[in-house]
């Protein structure tokens, strides 16, 4: 009786198998149909102006704006043979460095107190850090060329207290567009920071602190090392933003500062080579892909710590 009854009983498990894989199976084409908009729009803002951008590149350009469609390297032999476009690629990369470190050491220690503060005005100190955020970054870049300027406040300002004679060169240069740069990616970094901060862990200062390590060293030890993956991942954004964008290096350049933002946009603009306005964006593409690269390395090698 009792063989029988297991018999009876032992088909049970695979049909609630099969009701589990059907489950799942049914999960996954809600999943599926639910991204299905999002994965089009990515297709269609994203993709397809990406693939049209790489085929451009290896058409050729006519100096009178024609484009020829063909299949050639020759509009990569150009800025990867000539000096001028490798100064405008480094100079490019140095900018994005620069402006991201800079954000790091201006923003870490608004963004580290906002992560841990307890007090009711939390909320609203927050607002006031990411601000900026409301207005336009042309009206900022505005008020900076103000500011900097020849007779703007900045040398007005020591003009008159007697510390300088003669007007400091703040504007028209990569100097006031580093400037530029760290202001407007400000609210960025906090934010990317205060997101990473998990990891933070005031009961591990506590106890470092309470084995008798001094407060610089609670910091050096426990604080900066559990803040890293914050770090790098402002570190990334701003990096990515500063080096891809046009309108701060163009008006607080003054037409000097040229990076590969600027001549994608006179070579698009200016003087209609499309294919090698394309194949400088390609380059611009494979720069963000080596730094995203290198950060992926490094958070995974934070991570198996």
């Amino acid at each position: 009786m009792s063989t029988l009854t297991q018999e009876r009983r032992s088909p049970q498990p695979k049909g609630e198998g099969e009701l589990e894989r059907a489950k799942a199976a049914r999960d996954r084409r809600t999943y599926l149909i639910l991204l299905l908009p999002a994965l089009l729009g990515l297709l269609v803002s994203f993709v397809f102006p990406l693939v049209y951008m790489i085929r451009m590149s290896f058409n050729r350009g006519a100096p009178d704006g024609v484009i020829e469609e063909t299949f050639t390297f020759d509009t990569y032999v150009q800025p990867l043979t000539d000096p001028y476009y490798w100064t405008v690629t480094l100079d490019t990369f140095r900018m994005g460095v620069v402006v991201g470190l800079l954000c790091i050491l201006v923003s870490y220690p608004i963004a580290l107190f906002l992560a841990r503060t307890t007090s009711r005005w939390r909320g609203i100190l927050m607002a006031i850090a990411i601000a900026p955020l409301l207005t336009s970054a042309v009206v900022r870049t505005y008020g900076w060329m103000v500011i900097l300027g020849t007779n703007g406040l900045v040398n007005s300002s020591l003009q008159g207290l007697g510390v300088i004679e003669t007007p400091l060169n703040l504007a028209n240069n990569m100097t006031g567009v580093t400037i530029g740069l760290v202001e407007i990616f400000m609210p960025y970094a906090i934010l990317a920071m205060i997101s990473g901060f998990g990891r933070l862990n005031t009961q591990l200062e506590e106890a470092a602190g309470s084995l008798g390590a001094s407060r610089w060293k609670v910091f050096l030890r426990v604080t900066l090392p559990l803040s890293l993956p914050g770090i790098l991942t402002a570190f990334l954004m701003v990096f990515v933003l500063s080096i891809s964008t046009f309108i701060t290096p163009r008006l607080l350049g003054g037409g000097v500062v040229q990076v590969l933002a600027t001549e994608i946009y006179d070579q698009t603009t200016g003087l209609l080579n499309w294919p090698f306005a394309a194949a400088l964006s390609v380059i611009l593409l494979v720069l963000f892909g080596a730094v995203v690269a290198l950060y992926q390395r490094v958070t995974k090698k934070l991570g198996d710590q």
